[in-house]
């Protein structure tokens, strides 16, 4: 049974109507026929998604108990028996309770797949992972609940429901999304707008992103090559000198101008060129280019404009931009330039622009050499003057009469010309016609093919020798050339390559990319095996080309040491070019094992923070526990030993001091306890909305009655916690300041509302904190000063700082003024405290918890 396919509705926010849309596609399936059933779907109590529920097979869901609730999820054992062709999954993002076969529903809905049931979900995008960051800062909500990018990217449809924010405010405020009681408070927190139209142009660029994902590798299937102008890519030529920048920001305006342009930025190093580019310079271009929103690329080329050209192609570009040559006007006798070049080369589907600058025009630092060792023209030239040259000479001193050494050094003067410009081979052959015509009209017998003085033999030879010469030494010169040349190409690029190493860029990914890239490869992926016999596994692969899966079947292998291969695909590249790609493969192999040790460097700070926290516990057993241990037990013994015949004050001191004992005992093992979850990342808060005085009495239940003073008013708005861990933090905190404050001075706990947020403040009139100290207090097993053995183990703070970045919220500590030590925690108000993006209904609280 192959694997099941993945359609995704996606959404920019709550109430756009995907869940309606996934069940009206279930409908159409049912009607031709499909079986389709409702694995999960929650209607939020919208009578319009209900009444789309009807006439739909719906498994049962699995009912849970957490906390003392019962909270129902998808049964995905009773899904799987069932095994329909099609199942319906609402919220791909949603955490499960606690005791779930999985924790998260993506991973449910990747068993489904697995087992070859297709699936129709949804998700909004403030859900996805890598946009976390960007939501959070447009809507002041950090999104807990999140699906990795790449699990919907993997989904074989994605969808857009669409929904201008005006018509989503519209929906909200006739009651069609949330209860008339959470309206006003949504559309004036997280449905601004604003918020709206940023969260809606963030989910039309990202699905923008996939389709033109879906059409590159479309194009590389197909062989396309034609240029499809569905977006404005704009590529910038870049020589590396000074005239980029202009050329970058004129290319970034004019990508603004058009929805989703992009600019690429690519600079052609040629393999037989001394081009003169300044890395400094580069690098800078680079940076701009980058901080503008564009990419930068480099690439290796023997001719740049086809170089160019084929970039351009490559990556669907629609327009090139080039600045105007910086040759001055005689240097356009050696050809026309690449602006001139590209522009007649790139057909009716790819604009060039020539941009001026104010380096147009004044010259360039260093010659292009362009062609093979001493280029094309140069052939040509050297071949027109050896041949030519010799029969022009010939006629021109038929008219006048020098003397056969005077004809000789212009013949030899001819040869010499020849061989300086067009090298070995026009130099003999102008050597050899040269020497018959100097045989036939110069030499006696004239006009006849023999030479009767053996002296004229000699100078003949001389004649042909130093020809011979002179051609050896220019086609030497021009090898070095070439070979200083090619050297010069590949140090950039090795260059290039410390660069990335040195900015940081050491992902084994992006190194391909750039191999892949730099090489013109259409992928690029680096092989390995355990052993001589053992089967080749890739660790890493870029491209759309063919993937392979041994060295073997790729255009270009080079191996890696014994079991290690980086394999290409695209083309055959010249041994030369296998020195520079050996550089690039070691330096795979190198990211390739430092990636691999710096997981193993995790996994063992993980393993060492592990045995921290076990040793630490350990010595608090040994310690902090047998104190209270040892009191309950001579309580215990003193009063069942009959030797002593106890008042009933002693007996009841004693039965004090046990239960004060027991009493401690408990406090540090529920301490315990609790930072083992924080540690192991157990702790699941179930967020409600709850009035702090309701909470915070509870928490002083512990403490002497008359050390603490409570200031917590009605009017305080209601807070958005999980009133068990609120109820410890303040409790932790509280017996805290009461264990360093003066016997004489109350522990003030007051609350107070600043803008969208709750302070709950614990202040004590203590020794209090230096400011260098006060994060070291909130360590596992941290205690400040000379505080007693027997005045716990040190995690008090620690469980009270975790509990409340549970709940979204913040512990720090400030100095009393006045003296002493202010714990400050901060509560987010219900109303702008959204783990989903909107109030949490009071009859759903269930489906939020996680």
């Amino acid at each position: 049974m192959g694997r099941g396919k993945l359609r995704i509705y996606l959404g920019a926010a709550p109430g756009v109507g995907k869940t309606y849309a996934m069940l009206a596609e279930a409908h159409r399936r049912v009607e031709r026929g499909t079986d389709c059933v409702v694995g999960f779907v929650e209607h939020h109590d919208r009578p319009r998604t209900e009444v789309m529920l009807h006439g739909l097979e719906q498994v049962p869901r699995r009912t849970l108990e957490h906390r003392g609730a019962a909270f129902t999820e998808m049964d995905v054992d009773a899904v799987l028996a069932r095994a329909p062709q099609v199942a319906l999954v609402d919220e791909l993002a949603h955490t499960n309770v606690p005791g779930s076969r999985n924790a998260k529903r993506w991973q449910d809905v990747e068993e489904l797949l697995a087992a070859g049931v297709d699936v129709v979900s949804t998700v909004n995008i403030q859900h996805l992972e890598s946009l976390g960051d960007v939501v959070e800062s447009i809507t002041g909500v950090r999104q807990r609940e999140t699906v990795p990018d790449e699990v919907v990217r993997r989904a074989d449809q994605i969808e857009l429901v669409d929904m201008s924010p005006e018509s989503l405010r519209r929906r909200m405020a006739h009651g069609n999304v949330y209860k008339p009681d959470k309206v006003d408070a949504a559309l004036s927190n997280y449905f601004r707008p604003g918020n709206l139209t940023a969260l809606r142009e963030l989910a039309l660029l990202w699905v923008a992103d996939r389709v033109d994902e879906y059409l590159q590798r479309y194009r590389s299937e197909h062989r396309v090559s034609k240029i499809w102008g569905s977006r404005e890519r704009i590529v910038v030529g870049l020589t590396g000198g000074p005239e980029g920048r202009t050329l970058i920001r004129r290319a970034a305006r004019l990508a603004e101008k058009g929805a989703g342009g992009e600019v690429l930025a690519v600079y052609i190093a040629s393999s037989d060129g001394l081009t003169g580019a300044s890395p400094k310079e580069l690098a800078v271009q680079r940076t701009l280019v980058e901080d503008l929103g564009g990419t930068f690329h480099h690439v290796v080329g023997d001719d740049i404009p086809a170089a160019l050209l084929a970039f351009a192609r490559g990556v669907n570009a629609t327009q090139i931009m080039l600045g105007v040559s910086r040759r001055k006007t005689w240097q356009y006798v050696f050809g026309p330039g690449v602006g001139a070049t590209v522009a007649r080369d790139s057909g009716p589907d790819l604009d060039v622009h020539l941009m001026t600058h104010p380096e147009a025009g004044k010259g360039r630092g260093l010659p292009v050499a362009r062609g093979g060792r001493l280029g094309r023209a140069r052939i040509l030239w050297g071949w027109l003057i050896g041949v030519g040259g010799p029969v022009l000479l010939a006629l021109l001193l038929n008219t006048v009469n020098l003397g056969l050494a005077n004809d000789m050094l212009l013949f030899l003067a001819v040869t010499v010309a020849a061989a300086l410009l067009g090298g070995l081979l026009p130099a003999l052959a102008s050597a050899a016609v040269g020497s018959l015509l100097l045989n036939y009209f110069y030499t006696p017998p004239l006009h006849r093919w023999t030479i009767s003085d053996p002296k004229n033999i000699v100078a003949i030879a001389i004649f042909v020798g130093v020809g011979v010469s002179v051609a050896s030494v220019v086609d030497l010169a021009a090898r070095r050339t070439h070979q200083a040349a090619r050297l010069r190409a590949e140090s950039e690029i090795l260059s290039f390559l410390a660069g990335n190493v040195l900015r940081g860029e050491t992902g084994l990914e992006d190194l391909l990319e750039r191999v892949r890239e730099t090489f013109g490869m259409e992928s690029a992926a680096l092989l390995e095996r355990a052993g001589d016999v053992a089967p080749w596994t890739c660790a890493g692969r870029v491209g759309t080309g063919r993937a392979v899966r041994r060295p073997e079947e790729a255009d270009v292998d080079v191996p890696v040491g014994d079991h290690m291969a980086l394999a290409l695909t695209g083309r055959v590249l010249p041994a030369e070019d296998r020195r520079v790609l050996a550089a690039f493969a070691a330096q795979a192999a190198v990211v390739l094992d430092r990636r691999r040790l710096q997981e193993e460097a995790d996994r063992a700070r993980t393993l060492a923070e592990g045995n921290r926290i076990r040793t630490a516990l350990l010595a608090a057993v040994s310690h902090d526990l047998r104190t209270p241990l040892a009191g309950i037990k001579a309580a215990v013994s003193s009063l069942r030993s009959d030797d002593v015949a106890w008042s009933e004050e002693d007996q009841a001191e004693l039965l004090e001091g046990i239960e004060e004992g027991a009493d401690r005992l408990d406090h540090l093992v529920g301490n315990l306890l609790d930072m083992s979850r924080l540690q192991t990342g157990t702790v699941t808060p179930l967020i409600r909305e709850i009035d702090l005085d309701e909470v915070v009495p509870m928490a002083l239940v512990g403490v002497p009655e008359d050390s603490v003073a409570l200031d917590v008013p009605e009017t305080l708005p209601m807070v958005a916690v999980d009133p068990g861990l609120l109820e410890r933090s303040v409790a932790n905190l509280v017996e805290n300041a009461v264990k360093y404050s003066p016997r004489d001075n109350d522990v003030l706990v007051a609350a107070s509302a600043i803008a969208d947020r709750v302070e709950v403040r614990v202040v004590d009139r203590g020794p209090g904190v230096p400011d260098e100290a006060k994060e070291r207090i909130f360590a596992p097993f941290q205690r400040y000063g000379d505080a007693p053995r027997g005045a716990g183990v040190g995690l008090g703070l620690a469980v009270a700082r975790g509990f409340a970045e549970a709940m979204g919220g913040s512990l720090t500590a400030e100095d009393t003024p006045g003296g002493g030590l202010t714990m400050v925690l901060t509560l987010q108000a219900a109303g702008s405290r959204q783990e989903q993006p909107h109030p949490i209904p009071p009859q759903e609280p269930e489906r939020q918890a996680s």
